[in-house]
């Protein structure tokens, strides 16, 4: 993978990948946060990729107006952490800080979206690691491993060697949201499948789901609109 930028008002942050079964040249711009893909045959050079986005610039930025909703993360920008929205402010120190007022972020702005991002990215794995150890301890199960990834398709998923995955974007959503996710995943540790008995599982750990799976059905793909990569000005 690589990032490319398409100048412009405004700039175009191009994700160019390589695939070993592609046969041409594609452009992508995912339905549900917006971001640009460029996928390119194992043979083809990046230059030759670049200037194929430049002769579709025209189709991508129409593209992209379907997304008026996409924000990018800096200072002064409103962010959901746990379901809270706060305004991302200039932080001192060295440590980001949060309040009731805002998020406080040190150092450089042009740092600021990937430093706020890591510590998101901390703060969902220590809610996540604490939820996923009470909901095996009622269930008496023991999972292998937690992973955090920027899923699009799911918010969270269980391998049958025990493996959990997460969507760290879900520190952005409600508390109860979180743990709702946590409970559903580890109730795969004892029902690999979505079948009466499973519900019954996360029902038994988890009683008042309905809610925070509601919330997540109506509300969670808007957690994908919010921006952390930063492009260079013109």
């Amino acid at each position: 993978m690589g990032q490319h930028v398409l100048p412009g008002n405004p700039p175009v942050a191009i994700t160019l990948r390589r695939s070993g079964r592609a046969r041409r040249i594609s452009l992508r711009v995912s339905g549900v946060d917006g971001r640009v893909t460029l996928t390119l045959p194992k043979n083809v050079p990046d230059q030759e990729g670049l200037a194929f986005v430049e002769e579709k610039s025209g189709w991508l930025r129409k593209q992209l107006d379907r997304h008026p909703d996409i924000e990018t993360v800096g200072l002064g920008a409103d962010l959901p952490i746990e379901g809270q929205t706060l305004r991302v402010l200039k932080g001192r120190g060295k440590r980001i800080i949060r309040d009731n007022e805002g998020i406080y972020v040190p150092g450089p702005e042009n740092t600021v979206a990937a430093r706020l991002q890591g510590w998101l990215k901390v703060q969902a794995r220590e809610r996540l690691v604490r939820a996923s150890d009470h909901y095996a301890a009622l269930l008496g199960r023991n999972y292998t491993r937690i992973t955090l990834r920027d899923t699009r398709s799911r918010w969270g998923s269980c391998t049958h060697q025990g493996g959990l995955m997460y969507s760290w974007r879900l520190i952005l959503a409600p508390p109860q949201v979180l743990e709702y996710v946590a409970a559903h995943e580890v109730a795969h540790l004892v029902e690999m499948n979505h079948s009466a008995r499973f519900w019954s599982t996360v029902e038994n750990i988890f009683p008042d789901y309905d809610e925070p799976r509601r919330w997540l059905r109506e509300n969670g793909a808007a957690l994908h609109r919010f921006r952390f990569e930063t492009t260079p000005h013109d």
